[in-house]
């Protein structure tokens, strides 16, 4: 019995090593529209119209992928196609990375900025009620969402899951080979201007609900990042909320078939009002 246990064990832990490693080269489901924000190639969005009973919400969704332009928003395509089929419009946004003319700082949030306000015309163009928009990154996404939230007072409610929430810590321990170098065109010391700009943990957030995800097994993005910056946007009396998901790794959060989707999906439609 305790062979077959322990077998048991062993062939859930290998099956969600594969959910995690594939989430990044599985083919998503087909979206509904693609829709340019912008004149520039990498200024587009993929549309999921939402199944069954239509939620008044709309989410926006940051890829992440440390902010080059090797990862795409290919990926985030099977979570969004997810919410859609529990009645969420999605709006899947490409934007300009490292390594892409005007990619990085601040093109790369420029381009946020951009997709996020056109969000009143896709409403428009899919008939569909905007009666709350939900902006949500994934790692690096996720400190693009929240810089959002700094400069759009209107946007009332953010997810960042697993997101790279500390910059100048992204740098002291070189995260995927300082990807956060490239990023900003420096070092902190080097170019402090931009760190103080982008970093999450530097910027007033007044107005939005912060709901900040991580799991406990993530080595990508280490789990304190999530779980420091709670305790110091808690401390400035922010609007934060930190949802730590045991034994989930940096990919299960954006992973319907993994067994930590359920609670991150839970969460969404909570903030989207649903019953």
């Amino acid at each position: 019995m305790v062979a077959h246990h322990n077998w048991s064990r062993a062939l859930l832990l290998s099956r969600e090593a594969v959910l995690s490693d594939d989430i990044l080269s599985r083919t998503p489901p087909p979206a509904d529209a693609r829709v340019e924000y912008g004149e520039d190639p990498h200024q587009f969005g993929d549309v999921r119209l939402p199944k069954n009973k239509p939620l008044a919400a709309i989410v926006m969704n940051i890829h992440g992928g440390y902010w080059r332009n090797k990862y795409d928003l290919a990926h985030a395509g099977h979570l969004c196609a997810a919410l859609s089929e529990n009645g969420l419009l999605t709006w899947n946004v490409e934007y300009r990375r490292v390594g892409d003319p005007g990619g990085g700082w601040p093109g790369s949030i420029s381009d946020i900025q951009a997709a996020y306000q056109f969000v009143p015309q896709l409403a428009k163009r899919f008939q569909f009620k905007a009666d709350r928009v939900i902006v949500m990154g994934h790692s690096a996404g996720g400190q693009l969402a929240l810089c959002l939230a700094a400069r759009e007072p209107a946007l009332k409610t953010v997810v960042s899951l697993a997101g790279v929430l500390d910059l100048q810590r992204a740098w002291e321990l070189h995260l995927s080979n300082d990807a956060v170098v490239g990023f900003l065109g420096g070092t902190p010391k080097q170019n402090s201007a931009n760190y103080a700009a982008a970093d999450p943990m530097q910027l007033h957030i007044a107005a939005a609900e912060q709901v900040i995800v991580h799991g406990t097994k993530d080595d990508v993005v280490p789990p304190d990042f999530s779980r420091k910056y709670y305790e110091a946007k808690s401390r400035r009396g922010e609007h934060v909320k930190l949802l730590e998901i045991e034994n989930a790794d940096h990919f299960d959060l954006i992973d319907p078939r993994s067994a930590a989707w359920g609670k991150v999906e839970e969460a969404v439609l909570s903030l989207a009002g649903t019953p």
